[in-house]
C-alpha cells in the first residue's frame, strides 16, 4: 500500500523532471541562438539553468530509485549469492535512509532560512527556497521508498530472491 502511493509520487515528480527537461532544452536552444547568432549572451540565463536542473534532479531521483536506474556492481551477489546479500541489503539499506534522510532535513533546513542566509543565485537572485523544498520532498520520498524496501527484504529474508532486486 505504502509502496504504491510513494511509486505515485515518484512518478508525479518524474512527470515533472520529465517536462522540466524540455524546458532546459529551449533555454539552451535560445540561449546558443543568442549567444552565437546574434552575438548577445543573455543575462541570467546560467542562473535559470541551474534552478531548472535541480528540478529535474528532484524529479529523477526518487522515479530512478523505484525502477532500478541507478548504477550498482553485484559482485556479492555473484560470489556469495542470496545467502550473503540477505545481511548486506539490511546494512546498505540503513545506510541509504541514513545518508538519504539526512540530505532531506539538510534541505528542509536551508529551505527555512531561504533569502535571509543568502540562499539564491548570482545574477538574478532567484531565491533556492522553493528548489530546496521540492529536493527536500524528493528525498524524503526517496528516503521512505529505502525505508519500505527495507521492511520488503526483512520480510522476504529467507526467500532465495529479494522482492526489490531489479535485474
Amino acid at each position: 500500500m505504502a509502496l504504491k502511493w510513494l511509486d505515485r509520487t515518484a512518478a508525479a515528480l518524474a512527470c515533472l523532471g520529465g517536462t522540466t527537461v524540455i524546458l532546459l532544452v529551449a533555454v539552451t536552444v535560445v540561449s546558443v541562438f543568442w549567444r552565437y547568432i546574434l552575438s548577445d549572451p543573455i543575462f541570467g540565463v546560467t542562473d535559470v539553468s541551474r534552478m531548472v536542473l535541480a528540478v529535474i534532479i528532484a524529479g529523477a531521483l526518487p522515479y530512478g530509485a523505484r525502477i532500478g536506474a541507478f548504477v550498482h556492481v553485484d559482485i556479492l551477489s555473484a560470489v556469495g549469492g542470496r545467502r550473503i546479500t540477505r545481511f548486506t541489503d539490511v546494512f546498505v539499506r540503513i545506510s541509504g535512509i541514513i545518508i538519504i534522510g539526512l540530505a532531506a532535513y539538510s534541505l528542509r533546513e536551508e529551505a527555512r532560512c531561504g533569502f535571509d542566509c543568502g540562499e539564491f543565485t548570482d545574477n538574478l537572485e532567484i531565491v533556492h527556497t522553493p528548489f530546496y523544498w521540492l529536493l527536500a520532498v524528493s528525498m524524503a520520498t526517496y528516503t521512505a521508498i529505502l525505508v519500505c524496501e527495507l521492511f520488503a527484504g526483512i520480510l522476504a529474508f529467507r526467500l532465495d530472491r529479494d522482492p526489490n532486486e531489479h535485474d
